[in-house]
């Protein structure tokens, strides 16, 4: 870089994935360069799948175009206004704190697509910001991992199959008053769907009015019922516990996640260790013949979803997490890897649009760099004492 200092840069630590900022702004606080970088020796071999980098890549990019706390101040209002961006005034500070000190983003689309989501008309239903490690009255880059798990802007990335770009997501794009944003693109986000204006409170998560969370340390089923789950927790739950995805087996078939198959919207057959396939009417009881007991039909949860469908392959994944939101950076677990995963056989727009995307801010930002601009960019590497409990 002709006129500048070079300085090395050693990144030594092997549980970094990725890390992004943007150095460029136009004049009205919007970000047109960046940089990105994934670290190449956490991503070789069979240590993440495909699907897993593409979300990696999606997430750093959706920060470096707007989804920052470096860059919420500058959104703008385009609400009367017919060209995106163009003559757009400012929002100003988007992000308070509700009555009982949850921090969120104040916008209209994001509040309507969170109202939708929990099915609540309550006002002050903004996007909840990760609380954790942050300072009062700062805020986080990362939504609330109780409320929107599962999220591509959640804290903590899981398996790569229950990963969705969603659209929390999509709606606070649409806010930044940068870009047009078409939400009907977003993915399904199953978690929370329809529980209510309090789902995800540390009030209301522990006493059993929400089939999200679970209690103790048992078996039972993933909340999207595609895999085998076990009542788990971690730190940005702060004490709520909920069933992650589990490869553990078990010999007894009591209080267990079964095989099932779609026959149509809201309507599916099930299988226990070999019997034959049995339907299984929502929000009924069933016998099983052979067995003691009775299995429970979810209502409102299994084959309603055109975009979440059972797996036909015994997959086994691990989480990856994030890193405390004061930097965009994903980190590997370090109790767990990923396996290769089969994608698709059409990866779904927003991924490849993701990737282009990020290809092409990249290739911007260095552009910029070597023709006049000096980026300052923050390195963050993983607390040392991170697990995925």
């Amino acid at each position: 870089m002709e006129g500048q200092p070079v300085t090395p840069l050693t990144l030594s630590k092997p549980n970094v994935l990725a890390y992004t900022v943007h150095c460029q702004t136009d004049t009205h606080g919007r970000p047109v360069a960046g940089v990105g970088v994934i670290c190449r020796d956490s991503l070789t071999g069979a240590t993440y799948s495909h699907q897993a980098i593409v979300q990696t890549i999606i997430h750093e990019l959706f920060h470096t175009l707007g989804f920052s706390k470096e860059l919420f101040h500058t959104w703008r209002d385009c609400s009367s206004k017919s060209q995106v961006a163009a003559g757009c005034s400012p929002r100003g500070k988007v992000s308070h704190s509700d009555r009982s000190g949850q921090m969120r983003i104040y916008t209209p689309s994001l509040i309507s697509t969170l109202q939708k989501h929990l099915a609540s008309t309550d006002p002050e239903l903004g996007g909840p910001l990760e609380n954790l490690d942050v300072a009062p009255g700062r805020v986080s880059s990362h939504w609330e991992s109780r409320v929107l798990q599962g999220s591509i802007m959640a804290p903590v990335l899981g398996d790569s199959t229950t990963v969705r770009i969603d659209p929390v997501t999509l709606a606070a794009l649409q806010d930044t008053g940068w870009y047009t944003v078409d939400l009907n693109q977003a993915q399904s986000l199953v978690w929370g769907d329809g529980e209510g204006a309090t789902f995800g409170s540390l009030s209301t998560c522990r006493n059993k009015s929400s089939s999200f969370f679970c209690t103790g340390s048992g078996f039972g089923c993933h909340y999207l019922h595609l895999h085998k789950g076990e009542c788990q927790t971690d730190q940005h739950l702060e004490g709520c516990r909920v069933s992650r995805r589990s490869s553990a087996a078990r010999s007894s078939v009591e209080g267990r996640c079964y095989r099932h198959r779609c026959t149509g919207l809201n309507q599916y057959q099930i299988q226990v260790s070999g019997s034959e396939w049995m339907d299984c009417p929502p929000g009924d009881n069933i016998q099983i013949k052979g067995y003691q007991g009775l299995v429970q039909c979810p209502d409102r949860r299994l084959c309603v979803y055109a975009d979440i469908t059972p797996p036909s392959d015994v997959l086994n994944t691990f989480p990856a997490s994030i890193t405390s939101d004061s930097y965009e950076t994903l980190t590997a677990s370090q109790t767990g890897s990923w396996s290769p995963l089969r994608l698709p056989a059409e990866l779904p727009v927003a991924s490849v649009l993701g990737v282009t995307a990020a290809v092409c801010l990249l290739a911007a930002a260095l552009l910029s760099l070597r023709k006049r601009c000096s980026c300052k960019v923050r390195i963050h590497t993983a607390p040392e004492d991170h697990t995925d409990l």
